[in-house]
């Protein structure tokens, strides 16, 4: 059996890396207990006597920010978006001979409710099971994007739609998770006959997802409490899907026990290639909580999903590539019969017929 083919029938392993935060300037003072030993590595300096039977090394030899409240989950998704975007369309002006369209929505999970981010209105979105598109969240607006400024402009809408609120560990703490998607439709420029006349198609989902947290670090009380508590629970099930994911497809994975799981489930086990970056932040008192954002890192590394290309064969597809063809070729009709109009009129009328006959 050939590599390749192994490979496809394996499916692919989800890419993983730590982000390890920087301490903060009013944390200069706290006991730092991990570091970064090189590009792969995480430590454990190990000082606490009741923490020795933590494993003193994580290695990851490796789009998606988990991991604790305040430690840099939606700062790092921000360049992380900015960066892909950048390419996206860097390779889109590449490809001169295929016509590209890039559509945008956004939602939010707030308190298990899902919430439209380009739209004004605050009331909570169905989430249904469609028999061709799997998962879909109903009535969330999808905009077709005129450029890369454009996109910007709609990411700044929704930066300021988004739950936030301050805690005890962090004034602008994300309340909600967030999933941006674009979604990049392309097909040929010229008419190369029905059987290839499909359409490519892919989405990308940005996904931050607001931090796991205790109520005795944050001083969470009332609706900050209430937040704390529906996040931690949607966490939880995401970690649950991820440890079934990562043994293996046996057993039933609950990917329906969140808002969350349901949406992504096919980025987490699907048809997608899959990253997901595990912020962490160094200082002492949040020790337990980085050690259980490695366990939850180990396991993501052992999931394999397998992508593959997505071609839309409709007639839908097809009618669209015959207009194009269409005014094509009467473009060309109009600028022959311009340029020959003190020519041979039959050879002009000759021409004409073969373009139509085409």
């Amino acid at each position: 059996m050939s590599e390749e083919l192994q490979l496809h029938e394996q499916g692919e392993k989800i890419f993983v890396s730590i982000r390890l935060r920087p301490l903060q300037d009013k944390a200069r003072n706290r006991i730092c207990d991990w570091e970064c030993a090189n590009n792969d590595t995480i430590i454990f300096k190990n000082s606490l006597p009741e923490r020795s039977m933590f494993p003193a090394a994580y290695t990851f030899a490796s789009i998606f920010a988990y991991g604790q409240t305040s430690s840099g989950k939606t700062y790092t998704m921000r360049g992380i978006t900015e960066y892909a975007v950048s390419d996206i369309y860097d390779c889109i002006e590449r490809q001169e001979e295929r016509d590209f369209v890039v559509k945008f929505c956004a939602m939010e999970i707030y308190n298990e409710a899902v919430r439209d981010l380009l739209s004004p209105d605050s009331y909570p979105l169905r989430v249904l099971d469609d028999p061709e598109r799997g998962t879909v969240v109903e009535k969330l607006t999808e905009v077709a994007l005129r450029d890369r400024d454009h996109l910007h402009e709609l990411l700044t809408i929704c930066e300021a739609q988004r739950q936030i609120g301050e805690t005890a560990l962090n004034e602008t703490s994300s309340r909600s998770h967030q999933i941006l998607r674009l979604t990049i439709e392309s097909s040929a420029r010229e008419y190369a006959g029905a059987g290839n006349s499909s359409i490519l198609a892919a989405s990308v989902n940005f996904v931050d997802l607001a931090g796991s947290e205790r109520a005795s670090q944050t001083s969470a009380a009332g609706t900050r409490l209430k937040e704390g508590c529906h996040i931690n629970r949607s966490l939880l099930t995401l970690g649950t899907v991820i440890r079934k994911l990562s043994k293996g497809r046996t057993g039933h994975v609950p990917y329906r026990d969140s808002k969350l799981t349901r949406i992504l489930q096919n980025a987490l086990g699907g048809n997608a290639r899959t990253a997901i970056i595990c912020t962490m932040s160094p200082e002492r008192i949040h020790v337990e909580q980085s050690r259980n954002t490695l366990l939850f890192a180990k396991c993501a590394r052992e999931v394999r999903t397998n992508a593959q290309v997505n071609l839309i064969m409709s007639d839908k597809a097809l009618v669209k590539q015959l207009q194009r063809e269409l005014a094509r070729l009467e473009k060309e009709m109009r600028s022959l019969g311009s340029a020959s109009v003190k020519g041979d009129t039959a050879g002009v009328l000759r021409e004409k017929e073969k373009l139509i006959g085409q």
